[in-house]
């Protein structure tokens, strides 16, 4: 069997119909929205998350089942209006973020510590060794 080399490539022709179809917006990459530094210390584990143009009301964190979910949302409104109160720009922006972080089955609400300033959200997380489980015995009863 002969094969030939190929000028265009082995999609040529699947990328030369596509291209028309193809979306005219990206969306963005992961991670550039809520990029996040963690630091592991003696005692814990600090995070700090970058939330530019948010304010500390518009971030939320909740635990549960062992992960840390960090969100943010926001909305604005903007109205330019001429002379007559004729509408020349109207733009409306509303969006959200989260990011999850697994913490442990054994850490609480109470056990994290959070401050927000100058767009960073700035995360405490204790090491907690986790506790052995008791073992409890159970006993079958015996008819008789």
């Amino acid at each position: 069997m002969i094969t030939m080399p190929s000028l265009f490539g082995e999609r040529f022709f699947d990328d030369f119909f596509d291209e028309p179809f193809k979306r005219s917006y990206k969306p963005l990459p992961p991670n550039t929205v809520m990029k996040t530094d963690v630091k592991e210390t003696e005692d814990g584990f600090i995070l700090d998350i970058d939330l530019p143009g948010y304010t500390k009301d518009d971030v939320k964190g909740e635990i549960k089942d062992g992960y840390l979910t960090i969100s943010a949302f926001k909305s604005s409104e903007k109205e330019e209006k001429d002379e007559e109160g004729k509408y020349i720009r109207r733009e409306r922006f509303a969006g959200n973020c989260s990011r999850s972080f697994y913490v442990g089955e054994n850490i609480t609400e109470e056990d994290i510590k959070a401050k927000f300033e100058n767009g960073i959200l700035k995360v405490s997380i204790p090491k907690k060794a986790k506790e052995p489980e008791v073992e409890q015995k159970k006993f079958i009863s015996i008819e008789g």
